[in-house]
């Protein structure tokens, strides 16, 4: 593949709902630009972006992947990205480095709701957006139906420049109505098309949209309106320049007509790429920081070379493989450059561009490109790579935290020895994830953005890294703490011949505001406890407080005042301290009313608004509170405080609720008292489980 300028490549992401036909269609435009040799299929495994075995067993995009096409002097690199809702933090992290999007819409289907929050993103990144309405041939498949759904969620800015000609088995061509000819394709699949004359059934529908087209371009421009007004049409290259210009501004977004199973249409919407979508030097400029100054500089070939890296890709025989787009200057093949993150020279050997999986090699990148290189020692995702004469950084994609997390556990130990190894390399190619041990409950967690996300990475684990491990939902990490106050005397005494055992407390107890943790104040006078022994008391009363009273869970919010005590000249020790400070704790629990605290979580849902109500009444009865709820286009928005003892099945319930429309991030927000009922369960439920074990034990 040659070396192209910034001019002539367009970087498009294909973005829309799971199932919509996003990998065929990249694997149609790669068959019919020539950069593949046959038209391969999402059901038989072999499509060159869903690479990966758990895609092809799966028969779903999981990571973004790019394939690289030359098409009429322009090279157009395709970025096919994940459509199902639990991966669009994965959308969001590649969309970074396209300036514009082709929205697939199912034409049976119509706009789902995974369309419209990848919508949204593109809509925040400022990129340029189509919609192509694929899968015509199937049957039900109905375009006007589907452009109806178009303008029920993205206005009537959305304007047809294609209409189908024929409809289900029968679709075999497309009108264009930029230049009112028609194209009609053979039914070998070879994207081969006939040009020819606007079917005479077609005429009348296909003038009223083409009057359509002319009138929303016109719209858009001053100077074009003024030439409607005076000739009641506009020519061919002026509605193109119109659309161009508009499409950069998001006053106009084009609807095409194709079929990535069939073929038709194909090489259409490659012109269109290639003509209508922004290059990256025409794109806006992009926010970065520069010597402490943030500051916003176009993509340009002039200047010393950085690049971001806004993808890795943890291969078990390349090792790290970093993708990367050109922001400035003129990369080089074997040259050098400074991670600006880690303060480390980095050698970029043998860059390529990206065909799935294969990298094909290249001498060079220019600004705006995108490309690939594996075996950088420390770059990661979101760093920036940059001459150590112009020391810049690009910001990295801000995702949420994981919305749901697990408890993960190592079915053997050569697989413990394994894992964490395994996870380690999965988490640098997918930065949505979080892999940590709770200081509470001791557990491994693995929190992603939902349970089949989680689930794959296992999978993963086992297949790449050969590393089986357990999943189960994790332990609540509940805490208890006390109502009331109270006022004890600790004494340890113990006599055994020789020297014995004697420490002996006065403590006061009483509770702190929520978050306050612990406090102790020593208020000892006169020597009643010498100072030495004070840290002993201390910390005897905190590793009591780690073992918990109630269920043996930890317990905070609470005060303690050391005022009194009394001490032996010769059986005093700081164990002696430290265990009446443990027995002075134990008896100040019976008296302050112990109660047990759950954590209480941040809830956020995005449904369609027709779910609204029965996802409120879903909240209630997991004891939830509803604190707001906007809503953004036809996008109900619920916010709720919810336990999280209720949340860990959430995800599959939400599902089942909405029919997979909705997806929800959730993170913690507070402590609060368990009610009564709840804590009666946990704590018959913690006693069962310490006679148990000590029933082992014995």
């Amino acid at each position: 593949m040659k070396v192209y300028d910034g001019n002539d490549i367009r970087n498009v992401a294909l973005i829309g709902h799971l199932n919509s036909g996003k990998t065929s269609l990249t694997s149609a435009m790669a068959y019919t630009s020539g950069a593949t040799n046959r038209l391969t299929r999402v059901d038989e495994g072999n499509t060159l972006t869903d690479y990966d075995e758990e895609e092809i067993n799966r028969k779903i995009t999981i990571s973004s992947a790019i394939a690289a096409l030359e098409w009429k002097k322009t090279k157009i690199n395709l970025i096919d990205t994940p459509g199902f809702n639990i991966f669009t933090n994965e959308v969001k992290q590649t969309l970074i480095a396209a300036e514009a999007a082709l929205v697939v819409v199912d034409g049976v289907a119509g706009v789902e709701v995974q369309t419209e929050k990848t919508w949204a993103i593109a809509e925040e990144y400022g990129l340029g957006r189509a919609i192509v309405i694929n899968k015509l041939d199937r049957e039900r498949a109905d375009f006007e139906r589907t452009l109806e759904s178009i303008h029920e969620r993205f206005g009537r800015h959305a304007v047809p420049i294609h209409l189908p000609i024929g409809k289900e088995r029968d679709f075999k061509g497309v009108v264009d109505l930029v230049t009112m000819k028609a194209f009609l394709y053979s039914p070998n699949g070879d994207g081969k098309a006939k040009e020819t004359d606007i079917p005479a059934d077609m005429m009348e529908a296909a003038q009223q949209a083409h009057e359509v087209l002319v009138e929303a371009v016109a719209e858009g421009k001053d100077e074009l309106m003024q030439e409607f007004f005076d000739t009641g049409t506009l020519p061919a290259e002026h509605i193109r320049d119109g659309i161009l210009d508009e499409m950069r501004e998001g006053q106009v977004f084009p609807v095409l007509c194709a079929s990535g199973f069939t073929n038709i249409g194909i090489d259409h919407l490659l012109d269109f790429l290639a003509e209508y979508m922004p290059a990256p030097t025409k794109h806006a400029p992009v926010k970065a920081t520069l010597n402490g100054q943030e500051v916003e500089r176009p993509i340009s070939p002039e200047g010393p070379a950085s690049l971001f890296v806004f993808k890795t890709v943890a291969d078990v025989f390349a090792g790290r493989v970093s993708y990367f787009k050109v922001m400035s200057g003129v990369l080089k093949n074997d040259q050098h450059l400074f991670c600006v993150r880690t303060n480390t020279d980095e050698r970029l050997a043998h860059i390529g561009v990206l065909q799935g999986k294969t990298i094909v090699p290249v001498t060079e990148l220019r600004a705006g490109d995108i490309g690939a290189v594996a075996k950088l020692k420390d770059t990661l995702t979101g760093d920036t790579l940059a001459e150590k004469s112009m020391l810049i950084t690009y910001p990295p994609v801000k995702l949420p935290e994981p919305s749901i997390a697990y408890a993960i556990q190592a079915k053997t130990r050569n697989d413990e020895d394994r894992m964490g190894n395994g996870i380690a390399r999965i988490l640098e190619e997918d930065s949505s994830l979080r892999f940590y041990r709770d200081p509470q409950t001791k557990e491994f967690l693995l929190a992603g953005s939902g349970q089949q996300h989680v689930e794959i990475i296992v999978s993963k684990l086992k297949r790449r890294y050969n590393v089986d491990v357990e999943l189960r939902a994790p332990k609540i990490p509940y805490r208890e703490t006390i109502r009331g106050s109270a006022d004890v005397h600790g004494r340890h005494k113990k006599q055994t011949g020789g020297h014995g055992q004697f420490g002996d407390c006065r403590i006061r107890m009483s509770p702190l505001p929520r978050g306050g943790k612990f406090e102790f104040a020593n208020e000892i006078f006169g020597g009643a406890i010498p100072r030495q022994y004070v840290p002993a008391v201390e910390k005897g009363i905190l590793e009591a407080a780690e073992r918990g009273f109630v269920a043996g869970f930890p317990v905070v919010d609470f005060k303690v005042v050391l005022y009194d005590g009394s001490y032996h000249d010769v059986d005093s020790n700081e164990l002696s301290f430290k265990l009446a400070g443990r027995k002075a704790f134990r008896l100040a629990m019976e008296q302050a009313k112990p109660a047990l605290l759950e954590p209480i979580m941040n809830v956020e849902v995005q449904a369609p608004v027709e779910y609204a109500g029965d996802l409120m009444g879903d909240f209630n009865s997991r004891r939830g509170r509803v604190s707001g709820m906007d809503t953004k286009g036809a996008t109900q928005i619920i916010r709720a405080q919810v336990p999280m003892s209720e949340m860990l099945t959430y995800q599959n319930d939400l599902t089942s609720m909405t029919q997979g429309r909705a997806s929800f991030t959730m993170d913690f927000d507070h402590y609060d008292y368990v009610p009564q009922q709840q804590a009666d369960k946990i704590i018959a439920a913690a006693k069962a489980a310490r006679t148990g074990e000590e029933e082992e034990e014995e």
